[in-house]
């Protein structure tokens, strides 16, 4: 992988030329940066506040559309300060934990900016989840209310109820209990007076992520850090205008919507278009229907998107940019140039990370530039840990070469991690180049591609990407092991032509004749679709070794079209697991396995 982006240097007059085409937006990115000249964690930098002085400076501005509905910032504000009431009422109050289950719609953005009003945080559950997954997740958040939509009371009845929040209270629950406390008190509609005093360190949110190992981890998102991605990513390289709508089928528990689409119309002042879920086939009709002048997406939207016939609404838009991370260079130009898009913001982060890259200068083939200090080390494949020379300390490589991105630790640079201290220090590289250095493991594998770019290549250890999601590898092998009649398993990614990250297979060993239905029910059960394991291979043994790196990375070498005479199983939403065939490879890189 990565050779593409290798070959894609980028050059003194691509940047320069990058830098010129920004010169008309120059005076809307001056307004944005001065906050960055005393980027203090004590300072008064809240998601609320920032919210709330959008809407009193533009009341009668769109700010939420979802289908032929808009709602406007004046109107978005006091829903939210009547559903903070109604939470102030129930209990929560600074630094208390709101979970919020629910599928896209524009009540998911208003629950959030009432919870983050209270300076509570606002605990965001992938609706996906199920089961041992989803109580796990609870369990992490410790919440005392719940706020859920209709649509996910089914997943909330796969766990216990005891791991359920004591109080749950859907978005109809809100608003008849905040119209009825305005009814009474109309200042209800105003802005909650916390809001003022909470500060930029305060814990905003927490994001569910994979890590690299074990079941779900919650990565903090503080004020201040989501203040900073607005004003970089939203202010410096997407730089929306006040009358641009921008278009966001991800969901809303993913930070490429709640922090990059969101953040990038509160910097401007847009409107922000709320997808309900993603289809390819209607994409661009909805993209008409909202009249969005921009979209966030993941690599795999850009994929499925290229799978399509085409249709005349390919061009019948007014999208001038999309946003997004994992757009591969392979069909980076068809992408551009088929939907007529002018500019293309590939960025790299992640949600528990402390550094990130955006393509400011509007350059091909890079996830981006960033001006943050950081190292691009040498790496144990199999173990996803640096090389040490004699001296203990890690080596840089040459430009071009893949190697290990380490994002410097710093007062500028903080790093929010986990709810979980120690597992945020698992992620943590000490004494990299000097004694006493620190340095956050991203976990990626990216080249050099000068001038303070790079580009992806591929993520390390036991964690995959499918789906613009991380799968934990040993969250997928607890699920399996636990179904009768396997013995052990072994988990990891594989590429597919066509597709984008890494498609989920298995090794397992049995006792018996497998019974497929039954570990297609349960892992279905058990984990988000994401997760499930798309290939199957059954193996006589799996090769015993203290943690199965190297037994992984073999696996994952050999891929599923070198199994030898393993029996091998896909799976099938509508059919479980059927014996391989050649076409099922096709029907995953557009969308329909």
């Amino acid at each position: 992988m990565g050779q593409d982006s290798r070959s894609s240097a980028i050059t003194a007059r691509g940047v320069i030329a990058g830098a010129l085409g920004m010169a008309g937006d120059l005076p809307r990115m001056a307004r944005l940066l001065p906050p960055l000249v005393n980027p203090t964690p004590k300072r008064r930098w809240t998601i609320g506040k920032i919210f709330a002085q959008a809407a009193a400076a533009h009341p009668d501005r769109p700010f939420l559309r979802s289908g032929k509905q808009t709602y406007t910032y004046g109107e978005c504000n006091r829903r939210a300060n009547r559903w903070a009431a109604v939470l102030t009422d129930r209990g929560v109050g600074q630094g208390d934990v709101v979970a919020v289950m629910a599928h896209n719609s524009p009540e998911v953005v208003i629950a959030m900016l009432a919870i983050v009003k209270l300076g509570a945080i606002a605990g965001l559950v992938n609706h996906n989840q199920r089961g041992d997954v989803l109580e796990h997740s609870l369990g992490l958040l410790s919440a005392g209310i719940l706020v859920r939509d209709d649509e996910s009371a089914e997943a909330i009845t796969t766990v216990p109820s005891d791991a359920v929040p004591a109080a749950t209270l859907t978005f109809t629950d809100l608003d008849a209990a905040g119209d009825a406390l305005a009814t009474d008190d109309p200042g209800a509609n105003a802005n909650p007076a916390i809001t003022d005093s909470l500060r930029a360190e305060n814990a905003a949110f927490y994001i569910f992520t994979s890590g690299t190992t074990g079941y779900p981890k919650a990565s903090i998102m503080s004020h201040g850090r989501w203040h900073l991605a607005m004003i970089g990513m939203g202010g410096a390289a997407v730089r929306l205008r006040s009358d641009d709508v921008m278009f966001c089928a991800l969901p809303m528990y993913h930070n490429n919507a709640l922090t990059v689409s969101l953040g990038s119309v509160l910097a401007a002042g847009a409107c922000l278009a709320v997808g309900e879920k993603f289809s390819a086939s209607r994409f661009w009709d909805e993209i008409i229907e909202a009249d969005a002048t921009a979209f966030c997406y993941i690599g795999e939207l850009c994929r499925y998107l290229l799978a399509q016939p085409p249709k005349p609404v390919d061009r019948a838009h007014r999208v001038r940019l999309a946003v997004g991370n994992g757009l591969r260079p392979e069909i980076w130009d068809e992408f551009q140039s088929r939907f007529g898009i002018d500019r293309i913001v590939e960025f790299y982060s992640a949600s528990e990370s402390n550094i990130g890259f955006a393509n400011i200068f509007g350059l091909r083939n890079t996830v981006g530039f960033s001006p943050q200090l950081r190292a691009i080390v040498e790496v144990d494949v199999a173990t996803g840990e640096p090389i040490r020379d004699a001296r203990g300390r890690c080596r840089r490589v040459p430009r071009g070469e893949p190697g290990l991105l380490l994002g410097h630790i710093s007062a500028l640079m903080r790093l929010d991690g986990y709810t979980d201290p120690e597992a945020t220090e698992k992620k943590i590289v000490r004494d990299v180049f000097r004694r006493g250095d620190a340095y956050f493991n991203t976990g990626d594998l990216v080249y050099s591609q000068g001038f303070g770019h790079i580009a992806f290549a591929d993520r390390l250890g036991d964690t995959f990407r499918w789906k613009g999601e991380n799968v934990a590898t040993t969250e997928v092998e607890a699920v399996l092991n636990d179904v009768p009649g396997i013995v052990e398993s072994v988990v990891y990614g594989v590429e597919v032509p066509g597709t984008d990250g890494r498609a989920g297979m298995a090794a397992i060993v049995v006792d018996g004749e497998p019974d497929w239905a039954g570990i297609a029910d349960r892992v279905s059960a058990k984990l988000p679709g994401y997760a499930v394991p798309l290939f199957v291979r059954v193996t006589p043994q799996i090769a015993q070794t203290s943690t199965f790196k190297s037994q992984r990375v073999a696996l994952r070498d050999e891929g599923y079209s070198d199994v030898g005479d393993d029996e091998l199983r896909v799976f099938h939403r509508d059919r479980g697991y059927t014996p391989f065939y050649p076409e099922f490879v096709d029907e995953l890189a557009v969308g329909r396995a």
